[in-house]
């Protein structure tokens, strides 16, 4: 998509807040499928993305892909990216103005130009950016359905969580499955209501034809 692209292009020499001056080596982006039909959204890069400009390249990631595969997708057919575009120094939590910055300028506009089926926070941090909420409890929250705007958003744990707790695996595999039907829920929704767009037009091509009609 060319705009994603732009945007993408417009992010490399990105100055706009103060993330650009502490030591990050490269603007990571996104990756991924430009139409795809699952957003992943994590906190914000790590070392090795940093080092790389690939979003979720770290042990973390390489679960992310198991678990994408337990549903029959590849990293390709989905895109991943973070609230915020440059490495916090020390992985620190991104602050309040950082976040504003680098979400009013890239990620919302990200959301919106991919279009996703499902937007899926990873973790605590970015569901809490995105669903606008303070004290985030994952484990009351996760896998269910919250409407932003006009997206579907999904809170999942993050696969770092697993990583550091095995009890966590389970639930995190859940919210994966959970995510394939509620594309597959979407997906059905859309045409339907395409279905019955369509319905109404005929319906009322048929009107104006019988309307001409009457007039012989």
């Amino acid at each position: 998509m060319e705009e994603l692209s732009k945007l993408a292009e417009s992010s490399i020499g990105c100055t706009l807040c103060p993330l650009a001056e502490q030591g990050r080596t490269q603007v990571v982006f996104g990756h991924g499928n430009p139409r795809a039909d699952i957003m992943f959204i994590g906190e914000g890069p790590g070392s090795n993305e940093d080092k790389q400009g690939i979003p979720f390249v770290g042990t973390a990631g390489k679960l992310l892909t198991q678990l994408l595969e337990t549903i029959g997708l590849e990293r390709e057919d989905v895109y991943i990216t973070n609230v915020v575009k440059c490495r916090p120094p020390g992985n620190r939590d991104p602050k309040p103005e950082e976040i504003e910055i680098c979400t009013n300028r890239y990620l919302f506009s990200q959301m919106d130009l991919i279009g996703p089926k499902v937007i899926a926070t990873l973790g605590r941090f970015a569901s809490s950016v995105i669903l606008e909420m303070k004290n985030v409890a994952m484990g009351s929250i996760h896998g269910q359905k919250f409407i932003k705007g006009t997206h579907l958003v999904v809170p999942i744990y993050h696969p770092a969580a697993a990583l550091h707790s095995r009890a966590n695996m389970k639930p995190l595999t859940e919210d994966f499955e959970n995510l394939r039907l509620y594309v597959e829920e979407k997906a059905a929704e859309e045409q339907r209501i395409l279905a019955e767009e369509a319905q109404v037009e005929n319906e009322v091509v048929l009107d104006e034809e019988a309307e001409q009609m009457g007039l012989f």
